[in-house]
Parts: structure tokens; sequence; C-alpha cells
């Protein structure tokens, strides 16, 4: 042995003869034992003496294990395997288990002669070991390779400091990246925030904080619960950052299997009570109303028994589809068992609304089924429980709904029925307005009147607004408030337009000729028009073949149509506009954002609606609205229209504040066509 490794291995004596938590045997090429620390008398119950110059299988290893551990001492002398450091079982001087930590080491001298050490570990004494600073920094980097958690080591402001990635896929940034970062600006937005926020909770209260969150990488979206310590003493922050996707995932799914149905995935009987209860307590706060809709597959058992329950799982799962298509995003569609469904319609206005969802769901069930090749027909029965008229508790809502819909079974199926009669005979009155409204065109049952406008500053008449009138003999005088959104929901409204437009034509060339004058003539228009590809080209051949100028024809367009927000309104109304009509918007000042479609649109006219025009003598908020319309309108250029006048001193107020055109009762109701042009010489007298 060199002098060099001879001062090396009486340092190492030196070092283990002063550290008895550690046990370090010293021993031959035959397995004698040359050193024997402190460290081993106490962990095996041998003196120094005792072990000097006996072999190590004779002191601590167990019969057992003597023919493996000779072997592979003879192994590492003859052919350089090493001995690898494990876990073992030796054996003290009482023939007592040593539970151990076993690593080796070898010292070869000039002959090449070996000294071997075997450093021992008692892991029944664990806290001693960790008392060793080399052994805590080697236990810490053990655990750090056996647990796939990510570890951060920052600075109270986020800089990162050290990391540990068991498992690096779940880093989101490059591992070269890390270290000298803020760790939120490695992270998407949706994180910062909620982590700046329990860091600083850690930091302020110095109790462990926990959050989860979720990040989407190339292989999906991952689930990850955080814990962030706060280690004041060297004001550093340590978050431990846990994969928890596969316990997400079953937690989803065991939800899934609670609350939802397990063929259609649509919410089951026990989620859709609790969001009934939910929104009974939503409702209440906001006083809305909103419909439960009890839905029944007629003659379903039929499907069943004659084509089996493959085919009527396929229609219920298909049914399923056909009902959230036909509902808002914020409705609720559920299967409550067999081929019993439940909608829940939020938010209300009127029963109108219920009746136009329920008539759309009539409609597309009467579309065929393809199922397997078979086209199946099938319609449903629909009964409907309106909160609060109809109950104030989830099951009162749920029974008077089934109520309802077996009402609707009893009155033929295929149809819907309300709880109460009143909205029954209200149901049933548009049921009969929609059935009249077919053919009534063709009958010759609409009139066109005409309101006249008449010019403030002049004092004269200078045009009129068309109204259309339906008189029907079976029904009688119906109002347009009535009629015209059926029209407009059955797609009768398109050629209805088209008659007002074409006779309102009429009488204003009529009206000019006796008259000898020229005046305009307003026409409204419907969303539904907008969506009729004929609707421009109709009006440029109207007026070319009655020899009118397009500037003589006003289309009124309420904010409604705007706010439908689709592009076929947008390239209708400039297509209008470059045709040369008017535009005029109408009911301004009752909707949302009509000064961003004033911007946006060529308007010509604004239209006051009749609801401010009523208050301006007594309302100084009514007053001050319209005095303000009027100024910006004429800042921009437009024409001011005043509609619904009903008094003298309304019309007084109204010429002051320097509106243009008025119309209302008090100048003239609704007339028709003769009684326009003798009301026109009258004044004209």
């Amino acid at each position: 042995m060199t002098n060099r490794q001879a001062a090396t291995r009486d340092s190492v004596h030196q070092l283990f003869d002063a550290v008895d938590a550690i046990s370090v045997q010293g021993y031959d090429e035959e397995r004698r034992v040359v050193y024997w620390n402190v460290g081993s008398e106490l962990l095996y119950g041998y003196t120094k003496e005792e072990a000097i110059g006996r072999k190590l299988e004779e002191l601590i290893i167990p019969g057992s294990m003597r023919e493996e551990i000779i072997a592979a001492h003879k192994e590492w002398v003859d052919k350089g395997v090493e001995i690898p450091a494990s876990e073992i079982i030796l054996r003290d001087k009482n023939d007592r288990d040593v539970n151990v930590f076993s690593s080796h080491v070898m010292f070869f001298d000039a002959s090449g002669e070996c000294e071997m050490y075997c450093i021992d570990i008692d892991l029944a004494d664990v806290k001693k070991a960790k008392a060793q600073a080399t052994l805590r920094e080697n236990l810490l980097k053990a655990v750090f390779s056996a647990t796939p958690d990510l570890f951060f080591l920052m600075s109270e402001e986020g800089v990162v400091i050290n990391f540990h990635a068991g498992d690096s896929k779940k880093l989101y940034a490059m591992p070269n990246n890390i270290i000298g970062n803020n760790l939120s600006d490695l992270l998407p937005d949706k994180i910062k925030e909620t982590l700046s926020v329990n860091t600083k909770k850690a930091i302020d209260y110095g109790d462990v904080v926990s959050f989860e969150y979720d990040l989407e990488f190339p292989s999906g979206v991952s689930y990850f619960e955080a814990r962030i310590s706060h280690l004041k003493d060297n004001k550093q922050i340590l978050i431990i950052v846990r994969d928890i996707t596969e316990q997400h995932n079953s937690a989803e799914l065991i939800r899934k299997q609670a609350y939802f149905d397990a063929l259609t995935s649509l919410p089951n009987r026990f989620l859709c009570l609790d969001r009934l209860s939910q929104m009974i307590r939503d409702m209440e706060r906001n006083s809305e109303k909103f419909a439960v809709l009890f839905l029944d597959i007629d003659d379903f058992k039929k499907v069943n028994d004659s084509l089996g329950h493959e085919v009527g799982d396929k229609l219920l799962i298909e049914a399923a589809n056909r009902l959230n298509q036909a509902v808002r995003k914020s409705d609720t569609v559920g299967r409550l068992g067999g081929d019993e469904f439940i909608i829940l319609l939020r938010s209300l206005t009127d029963y109108a609304e219920t009746v136009t969802v329920v008539e759309n769901l009539l409609k597309i069930f009467r579309e065929p089924f393809g199922i397997d090749g078979r086209e199946l027909v099938l319609t449903i029965s629909i009964g409907i429980a309106v909160y609060p008229d109809n109950g104030v508790s989830a099951n009162d809502l749920l029974r008077n709904a089934d109520t309802a819909m077996y009402q609707a079974k009893a009155s033929g199926r295929n149809t819907h029925s309300f709880f109460t009669k009143d909205m029954n005979d209200m149901v049933l009155r548009r049921l009969e307005v929609e059935d009249q409204l077919h053919g009534a065109l063709e009958r010759n049952e609409f009139e066109v009147f005409y309101q006249p406008k008449f010019d403030l500053k002049n004092k004269s008449i200078i045009g009129a607004e068309a109204l259309l009138r339906w008189h029907s003999p079976k029904l009688g005088n119906v109002g347009p408030d009535e009629f015209i959104p059926i029209a407009e929901h059955t797609g009768l409204i398109v050629p209805i337009g088209k008659y007002v437009v074409a006779q309102s034509i009429k009488f204003l060339v009529e009206w000019e000729r006796v008259s000898q004058r020229n005046y305009t003539m307003a026409v409204n228009l419907s969303p539904r028009q907008f969506r009729d590809e004929e609707l421009i080209g109709f009006v440029k051949n109207s007026l070319d073949s009655a020899g009118v100028s397009p500037e003589r024809l006003e289309f009124e367009i309420t904010e409604g149509v705007l706010m439908i927000g689709k592009s076929y309104v947008d390239d209708a109304l400039h297509r209008l506009h470059d045709l040369g009509v008017q535009l005029s918007m109408d009911d301004f000042g009752t909707g949302y954002s009509s000064l961003s479609y004033l911007r946006q649109y060529s308007f010509d006219i604004l239209k006051i609606d009749r609801s401010f025009i009523n208050g301006i003598t007594y309302k100084s908020e009514d007053r001050s609205l319209v005095t303000a319309t009027i100024a910006m309108a004429h800042s921009l250029g437009l024409c001011v229209v005043a509609e619904g006048v009903e008094t003298r001193e309304q019309l007084d107020l109204l010429e002051e504040l320097g509106c243009d055109i008025a119309q209302g009762f008090y100048l003239s109701k609704p007339v028709r066509p003769g009684e326009l042009i003798d009301f026109q010489y009258t004044k004209d007298q």
C-alpha cells in the first residue's frame, strides 16, 4: 500500500472512529476483520478485541446468507464485481436480527492486495443516521428520485431557486428555463392569479395552503394539486405539486354515474331536481318566471316491443340529441327514466315564449328518425308548468307538468298542454289564429290602413305609415300584436309583407295622382323578411313598375332586427341603402345599443318610441331624453319622427323642441286609403 493510500485509510479510520452512529468493519481478502469501529461494537455487541482476526461470516452473517456473501466477496476480489449497496438483515452477538442498509468500499495496496470496508446504517435508528449531514443529503436525493411529484423552491417573490421533477413530462416549461425565472411567468394566465393569491396566504398566515388547477398538454388535460409552504427563517417558498389526474377522472366518473343518465348522458332525475330547486331560488330572488316541460314519446312501448330494446335505446339517444339542439345553452334537458324527458326553460318573459319553444319541439320530432336503416315517425306529448303560477316547489312543478302532459295525451297526442285552463285557452287561441292565418291572404281578409305623418314646421301632411289590419270572418278583428308574431314564426310574414309593400306603393301612386303632391310611404320590415332572398329584387321591381322614386319609400326597422347579428341582415340593409330607399330606426330608446347601430348603418330617420312621447309633458326624464335624442339625431343629419302623439300639449312641446315629423291619434288615427285622400283635401282647404 502506498503512503498516500495508507494516509487515506488512516484518515478514514479516524473519521469512522469518531462516529458511533455508523457501523464500519474492515476485512481482508479472506474476510478476516482488520477494523471494527465503536459503531460496530454498539450495533453488533462484539468488542473490537473480539472481532479482530475473525471472519466476518462467523460474526454477523446469518447462516442462510453465508454462501451467498462468500461468493459475492470472491466475485469482487477476483473479477471486480462490486457488491451493491442494499438493505439486509444481519445478526448481533446475541443472535438477534439487525436490519441495516449496507454499502461497501475497497482499497488496494501496492502489491495488489485489497482491504474492504462495510458501512452499515442501523435502520432502527434513522434519526441518528439523519443527524449526519452527508447522509441527510443522500436521503433527500433518494426521496426525490422515488417520488413523481414536482418540487419548487422559490424566493418569496416567486423566483425559482431550485426544483426537482419526478416526472419531467408534467413540467409545463422546459427544464433549462425554470431556475432563475418567476414561476408565475412559466404558467398560463388563468393560473397566475390563483398562484399569487395562495402564495400570499401561505406567507401571511404561515399555514400550508393548497389549491387545484389543470393544464393542457399535447397528450390531453392533466389535473394537479399544489401545496404551498412558507419557510419563514429562510424567506423561501416550497411548492409541492402532485398529479391528481387519475383521482380527478375517477371522481368525474363517479359524479357522472351519480348525476347523469348512462344511456343519453343527459342529467338524470336526481340532478334535474337539484337544478330545478336551484332555479326556484334564483328566480325567486329575481322575480322571474320559468317553465318545466314534461315530455313523453308517444307509443314508445310499441317500438320496444316490435323492434327490440336496442332500437329503442338508439331512438332515445337520438331523441336526447334533438332536444338538446332545440333549447338554449342556459336551459336544462334531462331524462327522468324510460321515454320521459324534462326541460327547464329559464327566465321567460311571457307564455308566448314558452309556446314558441314547445311548437319547435313538436316540429323537430315530426321529422323521421333514421335508425338501423328504418325511418321511424314518432311524436311527443308535452306538459307545461310555469313557476310561480303552477307551483313554488320542485315536486309541485314536476307533478303539475306531468299532469299537463297527460292532458296533452288525452287531447290526441302530438301536442302540448299547459297546467291551467287560462293558459290552455291562450294556447288554443294561438293555434286557432295560426290556423285561420293560413289562407287569409288568398281570401283577401287583409287590408292596409294608413296613418298620416305631419311636418311640424309646415303644418302639412308629408306622408303616411302603412299599417296592416286583419278581419277574419271566423275570428273577427285580430290585432297586429296578436297575429304578426305568429306570422313571423310560421314564415307567413314573407308573402304578407310583400302584399303590404305592393299595396302601399300602389296607394302612394294614386294618392299623389289625386293630390298632385309628393309623399313618402313608411312600411315596417320584420326580422323574418330579411331572410327572404327575393326581398331586394321585389322592392326594386315594385318601385320600377309603379314609377316611384326609391327615396319616397321608407322602411321602418326595429332594433330587435339589428340585434339578431346575422350577416344577412347587414347585407340586406346595405343593399336597401344602395337601392336609394330611406331607412328608419323604429322604437328608438327601448333597446340597449341603439347608438352603436346608428353608427353602423346608414339610417335616414330616427323614430322616438311612443312610451317616451307619452310622458314628455309631465316627466322631466322623458322630456330630457327626447330633447337629447332630437339634438343627437340632428347632429348626425337624421330626421326625427315622434310617434304616439295624443294631445295638443305634446304636439306643441315637440314643435318647440325641434322635432321634424309627428304622427298619432291626436292628428289622425290609421284610416282607409279613401279616407286619407279625403282627409288630405280637408286639410288643404
